[in-house]
């Protein structure tokens, strides 16, 4: 064998081990690259109990029950179907009925989600690309989503806020700075 036959043999095996490398970690990652599951996909692919997943959706409006030590049971609903969820914990603050929420967790056998973490929407602003497409996709989109998104909001964005305050005389509420 020439030099250029083995530097052209080390090249091809070298590359034909790392393209099975990475569908090795593809293949085992392939169902946790989804962000999360909505309750009508939780029912399509018929999720054994004790598999653990993220759950994502909006809380009920009215459905929100709180029990003693911490114990929350709400339940998460993509318009076309709903799954009650059991929590014990501390709910983030933006936590609300009718809200955005990922929970995670695992289905126990009643068909109750077991959640561990639960995971509220941050900002007004913020809407996952997943999420707005589950909306457009189930024709709950406003277009209100995209302006937000987009930094057309109504409200000054942070950039303006920070360029409306060096532009304004100091008040008295906020002392100066000499």
């Amino acid at each position: 064998m020439t030099r250029k036959q083995r530097r052209l043999t080390m090249i091809g095996g070298s590359l034909a081990v790392l393209a099975v490398a990475v569908a090795l970690v593809l293949n085992a990652m392939r169902d946790s690259i989804v962000f999360f599951s909505t309750p009508a996909a939780v029912a399509e692919k018929h999720i054994p109990a004790g598999k653990r997943f993220r759950l994502g959706g909006l809380v009920k409006r009215g459905s929100l029950v709180r029990g003693n030590d911490l114990a929350v049971s709400f339940l998460v609903t993509d318009d076309s179907a709903t799954l009650p969820v059991s929590y014990k914990g501390i709910l983030p603050d933006l936590f609300r009925e009718g809200q955005g929420v990922v929970a995670e967790g695992a289905l126990d056998p009643s068909g109750v989600f077991r959640a561990d973490t639960v995971l509220a929407k941050h900002d007004e602003n913020y809407m996952p690309k997943d999420v707005a497409d589950a909306l457009k996709k189930q024709g709950h989109w406003k277009d209100s989503y995209g302006a937000r998104a987009a930094g057309t909001s109504e409200k000054p964005g942070a950039a303006q806020r920070a360029s409306q305050m060096d532009q304004a005389p100091p008040r008295a509420d906020r002392g100066t700075i000499q």
